[in-house]
């Protein structure tokens, strides 16, 4: 490459030192055109190749110094399973030995989970959302086709409904002394929605869960969460007493904050349910 010309202080030396700036400038143009995007390309690749295989050399020498698969001497055969039942109902105060391993043993596992929810129906709420001027409430459910009067599905539905909302309540309080939980009872909770919605229409619906129902019904299922377990799990590292009762065994009011996480999961799950469906009919939750 050219080398930079020595400063005369002359009109001569100015006039060939700008038009070297500008050859310098249209070459650096130039091979930026031609040849930039490839380049980058290139060390893109390389680069990407080179991450994923030190990930995967990196997984592999983990998996190397894992236990045997099947073999019955590993930890997670004896030492864990026994944990759970010998100690579970006394550290936890839930005879659900599920419930007491998701909520409270790996309690931060299912906030995992309960936010990997969450940010689906963020994401599908802002693939969907409406760019107009009106509010996305509004917007969204004008454009819906709301159902047909139905008088059947109405009637079934009005029956249906109330009891299918006891049954969710009741599997979500009832996880942790026998199966179910928030996420099953979620589950079901949400499926009511769906089927009140079906058969009446979004703007019905709207009446009791609107979207402001839904963000404030997710903000604070999850802090609650994400407060709780926190204070429970610093407590614990610090070998202090948390002050959280754990109550009797067997009795609905125990399990220390099993109870609260599993209605917090319960919230998250049923309006993640329902979210999916209002958004994908062109409705609004």
């Amino acid at each position: 490459m050219e080398k930079n010309p020595k400063p005369y202080h002359n009109t001569a030396f100015a006039e060939r030192y700008d038009k070297w700036k500008r050859e310098r400038a249209a070459r650096y143009e130039k091979w930026a055109d031609e040849y930039g995007m490839s380049t980058f390309r290139i060390v893109h690749r390389v680069l990407s190749t080179i991450i994923c295989l030190s990930l995967i050399g990196m997984l592999l020498v983990v998996v190397a110094y894992l236990p045997e698969f099947g073999n019955p001497g590993n930890p997670a055969n004896n030492e864990v399973v026994r944990k759970y039942i010998e100690d579970g109902p006394s550290d936890t105060g839930a005879i659900n030995f599920v419930a007491a391993m998701i909520l409270d043993y790996r309690a931060f596992d299912t906030l995992g989970e309960a936010v990997v929810l969450m940010t689906a129906a963020c994401c599908v709420l802002i693939l969907l959302r409406n760019d107009g001027k009106k509010d996305v409430h509004d917007a969204m459910i004008e454009e819906m086709d709301e159902p047909k009067h139905d008088s059947i599905l109405q009637v079934v539905s009005s029956l249906l409904v109330p009891f299918v909302l006891v049954f969710g309540s009741y599997v979500v309080v009832n996880g942790h002394l026998s199966p179910g939980g928030g996420f099953s009872g979620g589950s079901i909770l949400g499926a009511a929605f769906v089927l009140y919605s079906s058969a009446f229409g979004a703007k019905k619906t709207a009446r009791f869960f609107s979207y402001n129902s839904y963000k404030w019904m997710m903000l604070c299922a999850l802090m609650f969460y994400l407060l709780g377990k926190g204070y429970s799990f610093f407590m614990g590292a610090n070998h202090l007493k948390s002050g959280i009762p754990l109550g009797t065994p067997g009795n609905i009011v125990s399990g220390g904050l099993i109870l609260p996480l599993n209605i917090c999961v319960g919230f998250v799950v049923a309006c993640t349910i329902y979210g999916f469906f209002a958004l994908f009919g062109k409705g609004e939750i």
